[in-house]
């Protein structure tokens, strides 16, 4: 998906026709809040000539329509996570970029945010964008090579729920070790202050930031150093290098799994759905603790007023306030919700969610 107006020539005379183009990662669990510092970073008046590109998991996107890019931001969504898919989607989705400003059909591009799924390895992410990483294997790796560095790695951290994450999955200690910048976020929900002496343990060459201090500097955490390991845990040169021997040959990767236990519920539905009815599903399938769900994400077009959809999100069996956007972020209208988790009782789920449209059919068969 791209989202691209009023297009200027590509080149900035300030960096020069051929200077790279910083690439910053913004990483962080399943729930920690990525999309809204995307959301953030954008609004800034520092941080025009932004690029985005969002790794969703799944088939279906729905992050993408929560972005709230302007009509001036490169924009581009893949699907399926990107660590599973060794280093071919993301270098693809650079050249695209790189091809879009040949073409001056983007205007001057001053820096690339990529924000992975929150189950990424941020490993063999790294590995494709800097030197001595993961080999070229065609000439469109070699452009990418040229055109683009990586300059850091930003990590999102929830701290109500991230401690219980950080017990259960790897992916979650090396998002945080391989990042300069970690972001707390929802610390404004937090009971008490948070002891941080593990985050300091695990990467005492980051940089802490409260998302919801006043003091809070977004704009600081996208810098065009060039990223560096150094001072980090040793743990993370020995995760580079093994992922460089790991061998990611051409294969059929399910863009709805991730590793053998992890998977997306992907649920559509293309006609209005009663509030009560999206209500009660919602609470369904967040209030079993034991389910294992980790996160849901969804919006829905709702048969009280089809103009302003509503959008949920949950983190494991935590749903949070449902919002009304004042219109539809794009042409898909349909009901669209993504639910992630191990183990879930995914036909009770899919069930549960078809009933949801033939009440709204036969409500809606009665008013004619």
């Amino acid at each position: 998906m791209f989202k691209a107006r009023e297009p200027k020539p590509a080149i900035d005379e300030g960096r020069g026709q051929h200077a790279p183009l910083p690439v910053t990662i913004l990483t962080g669990f399943l729930g920690s809040g990525k999309t809204s510092l995307i959301n953030r970073l954008l609004r800034h008046p520092n941080m025009a000539g932004t690029a985005v590109i969002i790794n969703e998991f799944g088939t279906i996107p729905v992050d993408h329509d929560l972005v709230q890019a302007g009509s001036e931001t490169y924009f581009q969504t893949t699907t399926g996570c990107i660590c599973c898919t060794a280093t071919g989607d993301i270098r693809a989705s650079l050249h695209d970029l790189h091809e879009a400003q040949a073409k001056g059909s983007v205007r001057i591009v001053e820096r690339v945010v990529i924000e992975t799924t929150g189950l990424a390895d941020p490993a063999p992410i790294i590995n494709s964008l800097i030197a001595g990483g993961a080999p070229a294997m065609s000439l469109r790796d070699h452009v990418v090579a040229r055109r683009f560095y990586l300059a850091g790695v930003v990590t999102a951290f929830d701290v109500i729920s991230g401690r219980d994450m950080l017990a259960k999955f790897m992916e979650g200690w090396k998002q945080l070790a391989f990042a300069d910048h970690i972001v707390l976020t929802k610390t404004d929900l937090a009971e008490s202050d948070q002891d941080l002496a593990d985050l300091r343990e695990l990467n005492p060459s980051a940089l802490l930031h409260d998302r919801h201090s006043a003091e809070f500097d977004l704009p600081a955490l996208f810098g065009s150093a060039a990223y560096t390991i150094s001072g980090k845990i040793e743990d993370v040169e020995g995760w580079l290098a093994i992922e460089r021997l790991s061998k990611h040959g051409d294969h059929t990767h399910d863009p709805n799994r991730h590793g053998a236990e992890i998977e997306a519920v992907c649920l559509t539905h293309d006609v209005p759905l009663e509030p009560a009815a999206v209500e009660t599903f919602l609470h369904i399938v967040t209030s079993n603790v034991g389910s294992g769900l980790l996160r849901l994400k969804g919006i829905f077009a709702l048969a009280d007023d089809l103009q302003r959809p509503m959008v949920a999100h949950a983190v494991q069996h935590r749903l949070y306030p449902t919002l009304r956007l004042p219109e539809w972020p794009g042409s898909d209208c349909r009901s669209r919700v993504v639910l992630i988790g191990s183990s879930m009782p995914k036909r009770q789920i899919q069930d549960l969610f078809e009933v949801l449209a033939p009440r709204a059919r036969r409500k809606r068969g009665q008013s004619l």
